[in-house]
């Protein structure tokens, strides 16, 4: 299987620093549809790559990016700390733009890469599709309430606004502020992520989370008016309950489904919903591969 490993040098337009940019690339150069697959908070490429293989199979070209702080990427220049999450939104922004050619493009994200990929497409109008695993407005009380560790946590959230200078750069890992542990069903497959220290056992400054929940979706969901965002929310996500992201699926005004992953965690990789995400993206590659 092709898988081509490249290193982009990005800076940041706020600033903070430039960082040189883990991209990777799998399947055949000249495969009809390309696909950008976003890795959420505790994950990198390297932790997608399982799904890249099985969706470049499905005959698309797949693009793959450790965001900053994650796997393989590496600061440049900055000081350290300084990372936010508006820089993560940038990175897909320029990426999309940076790949963008003549054949379609699917953003698939999981996890917190969906809300990334929803925010790149409807900024840069490039692409063909949204594939999400879920959507989650982090601005909003019941979903803060529903993706923290502990339900009282999310009453301490607000007083992250008030988090500036040195404090602002302190790391904190992801794992003492929500459920990581729930990632996968099966408590192994956890284990093994929460030991990765370019992932689940990791730090973010902050700083970034302070930003993070201070985001909402780049663009109103309700203005959204293409491209089509289809939803394949893990019936069994002990992490983001389902009805949350089917609430802001609602909100968008471009064409949407819903398909729940039967028997499926946080990180779908238990059968048969497995075979359904698969399933239902070749079904979109299909329809788009139809129209070159």
């Amino acid at each position: 299987m092709n898988r081509v490993r490249e290193g982009w040098a990005w800076r940041d337009p706020d600033g903070r620093g430039e960082w040189l940019l883990n991209v990777e690339h799998v399947g055949a150069d000249d495969a009809l549809v390309r696909m950008l697959l976003v890795h959420g908070a505790g994950g990198n490429a390297a932790a997608m790559w399982p799904f890249a293989a099985h969706l470049s199979l499905l005959g698309a070209r797949v693009t793959l990016v450790d965001l900053p702080g994650y796997g393989r990427t590496r600061r440049l220049s900055g000081r350290p700390g300084s990372v936010r999450y508006s820089g993560w939104q940038r990175v897909l922004v320029d990426l999309v733009k940076r790949e963008h050619d003549d054949r379609p493009l699917v953003l698939v994200g999981a996890s917190m890469g969906a809300m990334l990929a929803l925010d790149a497409a409807a900024v840069t109008g490039l692409a063909d599709r949204v594939v999400a695993t879920c959507l989650l407005d982090v601005t909003r009380p019941e979903v803060r309430a529903g993706i923290v560790r502990w339900r009282w946590l999310a009453l301490g959230l607000p007083l992250l606004r008030l988090v500036r200078g040195p404090l602002a750069r302190v790391p904190v890992p992801i794992r003492w502020l929500t459920p990581m542990v729930t990632i996968f069903n099966s408590p192994g497959l956890s284990a093994a992520v929460l030991r990765d220290p370019h992932g689940g056992g990791g730090a973010m400054p902050l700083g970034w989370y302070r930003s993070f929940l201070a985001t909402g979706p780049a663009v109103s969901p309700e203005t959204i008016t293409q491209p089509p965002v289809i939803l394949l929310h893990p019936d069994e996500d002990r992490w983001t309950a389902p009805e949350l992201s089917e609430t802001l699926l609602a909100r968008i005004a471009a064409p949407t489904r819903s398909v729940r992953l039967t028997h499926c965690g946080h990180f779908p990789v238990e059968e048969p919903g497995f075979q359904q995400l698969l399933d239902e993206v070749a079904a979109e590659l299909s329809a788009l591969r139809g129209t070159t």
